[in-house]
């Protein structure tokens, strides 16, 4: 796999709450042209995108932000953790607590609760801005 897109609103918010997950900024550009109209089969398209990488450089997340055409949404911005669709990305973290503490300054909250699975994981799932569902688990021993 080479990434994850996700269409947002607030790109700069959206990139504030992955930094903070711990992903590193590569790249934000501007892309617009016919080729990516053919691609994506809309016209005009006009999109800024932040290419996003974890710190082990093996997963990339591309958050695109639409000015033309408008982005459209197709279910409630607080969609349920059972909507049909990609729902959450997981990462794995080193103190949990820690690591929701932090994004909750960037407007995170607790989707459930936080729990322990055997003695195995601490995992939780937090939604963040445009009501992006992330899953965190912290591997215990």
């Amino acid at each position: 796999m080479d990434h994850v897109g996700i269409v947002v609103d607030d790109l700069e918010a959206a990139t504030a709450f992955f930094v903070e997950l711990g992903m590193e900024l590569e790249g934000e550009m501007p892309v617009e042209g016919r080729w990516v109209d053919r691609v994506v089969g809309l016209e005009d398209v006009r999109v800024d995108i932040a290419m996003m990488r974890t710190p082990d450089g093996h997963g990339r997340l591309e958050l695109t932000k639409f000015h033309t055409p408008t982005a459209v949404s197709t279910e409630p911005e607080s969609a349920p953790a059972n909507t049909l669709g990609i729902r959450r990305i997981m990462f794995a973290v080193e103190d949990i607590e820690d690591v929701v503490a932090r994004l909750h300054t960037h407007g995170a909250e607790l989707v459930g609760e936080l729990e322990q699975y055997e003695d195995k994981y601490r995992l939780c799932y937090v939604r963040g801005p445009e009501g992006i569902i992330v899953a965190l688990a912290e591997q215990l021993n």
